[in-house]
């Protein structure tokens, strides 16, 4: 492929992963509003906004690994979009599922034990994991159906999915997690004590059978379990204490109403961005393109750049959205400028930080034989769960 070949591709690759983004800031947006419009719910249910930023990222995580795989297979033309037995398809889906039940109950123990860590007052444990686990399967089914859906389309109509996976699922892990997250959690909380304990004890028997099937059935989905399980509970910490490090400043966040529109948005933007990034470097590696080296390549540079292209085009928007939506809802701004200098200001620090820690995964996993799809988009959004809330929390407490 000739020089300007190879630049016109890149630059349609780059016009559609704008696209995506686009929608996905739009959309991310409209999750925001939804959690600025539910906050009495967050002060009334001491820690939901501690599950919140977990939650959102195992969507993300599970999800962008199953999307991240099935481009990698289908640019190595081992991609087929039916339901067989032991086809790539079935096995990751099996996979997908039995990291959703798993994370889901580590997470209602492991946001218990942060909050008691951070001092911050939380409901009751088993409270907790019931939640969690019923959010968690309920939207992780619903992710995993669109995260099909789009591999699907992708793959009869030779769409790029490393441009267009991460954002979509990522999007749509926000606009579904927060609602079914509030959702179950209010109706939790209201039944009686014996009820609860109940309905917990019935939804992990269920759980349980329904993990046990996928094991048994997916040989495949064993290995892909066990090699990203210990990561994706270790990474769920990280989620855990964002959204501890949220909680926190939550009566800043409930009376300027646009701030908490902007978490989803922000995370979910900078999940996107470091998702594409890390789609293209574990398909580069798998097919060759890209040595596993400590130093990045001219070709990686040059995703570093567009990274950073992203960031300035669309946190600038997203900002934009965010301060209109606050108006809409009725909710308090720091107003328009402001708000654009903190996405600003918050993004690039983020995303400076995460392109190194992005290509860095990438090569090491690589390296030592692990696939990179496993552990790139995990790595990347609850690093940015984290390292997201700590700086927009600082770049918030630095403007106001």
């Amino acid at each position: 492929m000739s020089a300007g070949n190879v630049l016109g591709h890149e630059h349609r690759l780059f016009l559609t992963g704008t696209s995506a983004l686009l929608i996905s800031t739009a959309v991310a947006v409209v999750a925001g509003s939804y959690l600025s419009s539910i906050r009495e719910t967050l002060t009334l249910i001491p820690g939901l906004l501690v599950l919140v930023p977990p939650t959102i990222n195992m969507r993300g995580s599970i999800s962008g690994v199953l999307a991240s795989r099935l481009s990698s297979s289908m640019h190595l033309g081992e991609f087929t979009p039916d339901w067989r037995r032991g086809g790539v398809l079935a096995e990751n889906l099996h996979a997908s599922f039995i990291l959703t039940v798993a994370t889901a109950i580590a997470l209602g123990f492991i946001a218990k034990l942060a909050a008691w860590g951070f001092g911050v007052e939380v409901i009751a444990t088993g409270d907790l994991i019931l939640i969690s686990v019923v959010a968690g399967i309920l939207s992780g089914l619903l992710v995993m159906g669109f995260t099909v859906l789009v591999s699907a389309l992708s793959y009869r109509r030779g769409v790029d999915m490393d441009m267009i996976a991460a954002p979509a699922v990522t999007t749509v892990g926000d606009l579904v997690t927060i609602p079914v997250l509030a959702l179950t959690a209010v109706t939790v909380t209201a039944l009686p004590v014996e009820w609860r304990t109940g309905l917990l004890i019935l939804v992990l028997i269920v759980a349980a059978v329904a993990t046990g099937y996928s094991w048994i059935h997916g040989e495949r989905a064993r290995e892909i379990v066990s090699e990203i399980l210990p990561l994706l509970v270790g990474l769920s910490v990280l989620g855990t204490v964002a959204g501890v490090t949220y909680t926190m400043d939550l009566d800043r966040l409930v009376a300027v109403g646009a701030l908490l529109i902007l978490i989803p948005p922000f995370a979910g933007i900078c999940g996107s961005i470091g998702g594409i990034l890390c789609s293209r470097l574990g398909t580069w590696m798998h097919l060759g393109l890209i040595d596993p080296s400590l130093r990045p390549s001219r070709k990686v540079g040059m995703q570093f750049v567009q990274s950073y292209l992203f960031t300035l085009v669309l946190l600038p928007l997203m900002a934009a959205l965010a301060h209109g939506a606050a108006l809409l809802l009725g909710a308090t701004s720091p107003g328009l400028l402001t708000m654009i200098g903190i996405a600003i200001c918050a993004g690039v620090v983020v995303m400076s930080i995460v392109n190194g820690i992005a290509y860095l995964t990438a090569s090491v996993s690589f390296r030592y034989g692990f696939d990179p799809d496993n552990f790139g988009i995990p790595v990347i959004t609850s690093v940015i769960d984290l390292l997201g809330a700590v700086v927009l929390i600082a770049v918030i407490n630095l403007f106001l």
